[in-house]
């Protein structure tokens, strides 16, 4: 047994017989989405996102099994040919492919949905939602849905700001769907559409004839229902409540007229037995908002909560606030994981939401209690003025976090004397007083940092043994606000930049890569006009400002950032004081990094645990990811980033790529976490892999996309692998 995390007490391993997936348990009856529960139980396709609508990662193919995973070698690879870009401008790719009556399908780094045979890796048709147009700006996307009735098969995705239907023999845009072929995801938001920018990184659920969406991007975080044969909106519940609603006093009285946030960015979880969706909600604020709430005194319902909402009307039906108030963007970053807690000789059904903060709730799925102790924590208030942070917040007391809590300076770096002496002295300037210590001017440290505690490639759940396996990221960052700068006069390609993009992408546009890539030299990868379409429109976590900036005010940030002398600013340029926006914005995404760039605490950095959802302990945890130039020096075993899910098989194994440095792809013993098997990608698999079968032969498959190491090349392809 391996042992890293010193707060984890490890208990022997007990097998759990009797917990049977639920979405199993239909008799073959047929499911929404035309998807039949015998194709989940043999375990021949992957037809949902994660496999099954309740998001467990679970395959019940055992073909490859602990013996013989030793054997595995690549049966095909397949490369799009849509990696592009270099450093921190680079573009990467997500997407858990849809293995379904021997098609495959999956999306690409440029957001082409392509359809191969999944035996051979031999194409079948590509569709490209661009249509034609060249695309060298990232695409984030980490799935799509299927939906089925009869001979009509249809693909449902989005691609910036549109949900799309293809045809899934053919690969045609089905036309007779939304504006031919496409729903414009800004209309039906109660807001101006050009006052908004909707994305969706995350594929929604299909349940019957709909299809259930979550959002990203410059917007209020609406969960919506879309009829899949016409794309008109059936229902719609509101993230931030109107008047009259739920939770509307949580909230300054106007705040639903323009607050946005409280987004399902990671996706959804559907239960079809009942008919339940489970929307995990991110913060109520966006972008300078998520870490400034002056102006939304309260406890913002639904911001990063948990909603559980009746999948025919929309209608809530429970709800759990992980935090109040939130001031350090703790949205949970997966879709949930529905699960059976055994208790007492009583089966439960329940809910297990892995977060940011390195913490499991385990939810009855019923009533959405808690099934564990929870501990009311009193954080410190927050000092800057008119910040009125939330005076209690809930933890979970069992399970154990699954990530450390408290950055203290015992725990800082010892990977080389010099590399402590910097994180010292940095150290010795923050505040760093553990869980919901607000941000500051001086700086404070967050732990768990941004990128987790755990990710958004979700928990594998293992409904034979009852076990949870999460991995996570274990790094601290720096999290600051500042005074809003006085907003500079005149309309100077470069007076507009620093007013407007400077807080992300830095004064000197060197940015935050790989998720804020420097712009520096940006001109030479973007044309004119594809500069012009995202600054009109965003992208990502990109707010569009086609609202904000007039067509020469545009013309002019692309001449700075083209480095036209003639849009600088004048040494003489007047300052004014904001008269919009906040008194305080956020200081930028910075990572507590050492002198070296490598993270100024002592590992684990990156971390894989499996606990036991029946007793809520953890029966190993062990460290996840190297980086090879490290493991030279004879430092291994550090943990690394690590994105994308596992997949775990009644095979007994435990499949997962995620890591960001080493492009290793590994397979683990479900029950130990002895490493059984490894493998080198081409690039980083920061993805979820997929497990299949056709005609009898098992596959895994894995998209091997990089994009999260700017000292590496990005990547495009997708490898399978198979016994000999």
């Amino acid at each position: 047994m391996n042992s890293y995390l010193p707060f984890i007490r490890y208990t022997a391993f007990a097998l759990i017989s009797g917990a049977l997936l639920a979405a199993c348990e239909q008799s073959g009856t047929d499911t929404p989405g035309g998807q039949t529960s015998a194709s989940w139980q043999s375990g021949a396709d992957w037809p949902w996102y994660h496999g099954n609508p309740h998001g467990t990662h679970y395959s019940t193919l055992d073909q490859i099994n602990k013996d013989n995973v030793k054997d595995l070698q690549v049966a095909w690879t397949f490369d799009s040919g849509d990696a592009f870009g270099e450093g921190g401008s680079q573009s990467d790719m997500q997407s858990n492919p849809l293995i379904i009556d021997g098609a495959f399908y999956f999306v690409s780094p440029k957001g082409r949905l392509f359809c191969l045979n999944a035996a051979t890796g031999k194409q079948q048709w590509v569709f490209d939602p661009a249509f034609g147009e060249a695309i060298n700006t990232k695409q984030r996307l980490r799935g799509i849905s299927y939906w089925r009735e009869g001979d009509d098969e249809r693909i449902l995705f989005t691609f910036r700001g549109f949900l799309m239907a293809v045809n899934a023999q053919t690969g045609e845009l089905i036309k007779t769907f939304g504006d031919d072929g496409r729903v414009d995801l800004r209309e039906g938001l109660g807001r101006e559409t050009d006052s908004v920018n909707v994305g969706n990184v995350s594929p929604g659920v299909v349940y019957k004839n709909l299809i259930v969406m979550g959002s990203t991007g410059n917007t209020p975080g609406h969960i919506r229902a879309y009829d899949v044969r016409t794309g008109v909106q059936q229902w719609i519940f509101h993230t931030i409540p109107h008047p009259g609603e739920f939770g509307y006093e949580t909230w300054p009285k106007d705040a639903w007229k323009t607050a946005k946030g409280a987004n399902a960015w990671s996706g959804l979880t559907l239960d079809p037995e009942t008919g339940v969706v489970f929307a995990p909600l991110a913060s109520a604020g966006m972008g300078d908002k998520d870490f400034y709430g002056g102006d939304r005194t309260g406890d913002n319902l639904f911001g990063t909560s948990l909603v559980a909402l009746d999948a025919n009307t929309g209608k809530r039906l429970w709800h759990f606030q992980l935090v109040k108030h939130d001031l350090w963007d703790r949205d949970p970053p997966t879709p949930p994981t529905l699960i059976t807690v055994e208790r007492n000789g009583k089966k439960i059904p329940a809910v297990a939401q892995t977060t940011k903060a390195g913490v499991i709730y385990i939810l009855d799925r019923t009533t959405g209690e808690s099934l564990y102790p929870l501990a009311q924590v009193t954080p410190p208030a927050s000092d800057i003025p008119g910040e009125v942070s939330a005076p209690a917040q809930t933890m979970p007391v069992h399970p154990k976090p699954f990530a450390r809590q408290h950055l203290t300076e015992d725990l800082l770096t010892t990977r080389t004397s010099k590399a402590n002496e910097d994180a010292r002295k940095i150290f010795s300037g923050l505040r760093s007083r553990g869980p919901f210590d607000p941000p500051s001017l001086q700086g404070t440290i967050l732990f768990p940092g941004m990128d987790g505690g755990a990710e958004w490639g979700g928990a594998a759940y293992d409904p034979d043994t009852g076990m949870l396996y999460v991995n996570a990221n274990e790094m601290a960052w720096i999290l600051k606000v500042k005074e809003r700068p006085p907003m500079l006069a005149g309309n100077s390609g470069e007076a507009i930049y620093l007013n407007h993009c400077a807080v992300c992408h830095g004064v000197e546009r060197k940015g935050s890569p790989p998720e804020f890539p420097a712009l520096i030299g940006v001109n030479t990868r973007l044309s004119e006009a594809q500069l012009q379409h995202q600054i009109i429109n965003g992208n990502g976590r990109m707010p569009g400002f086609g609202k904000q900036l007039s067509s020469t005010d545009v013309a002019a940030v692309i001449g700075y950032l083209s480095g036209d002398p003639a849009q600088a600013i004048k040494k003489d340029t007047p300052y004014y004081p904001s008269t919009d926006g906040d008194p305080y914005v956020f200081g930028g995404y910075t990572r507590f990094l050492d002198s070296d760039g490598y993270p100024a605490i002592t590992p684990p950095w990156g971390t894989l645990s499996a606990i036991n959802v029946n007793s809520g302990d953890y029966v190993w945890a062990q460290p996840f990811g190297e980086y090879p130039e490290l493991v030279a020096q004879g430092l291994k075993n550090t943990g690394s980033e690590n994105y994308g899910g596992a997949v775990v098989t009644k095979g007994g194994l435990l499949f997962i790529a995620a890591t960001v440095y080493d492009n290793q792809f590994r397979a683990f013993d479900k029950n130990t976490g002895n490493l059984l098997w490894q493998t080198t990608l081409p690039a980083a698999g920061i993805a979820t892999p997929a497990t299949y079968s056709v005609n009898g032969k098992q596959f895994v498959a894995i998209g091997a996309g990089g994009g999260k190491n700017p000292k590496s090349k990005p990547g495009g392809s997708v490898v399978v692998f198979s016994l000999p």
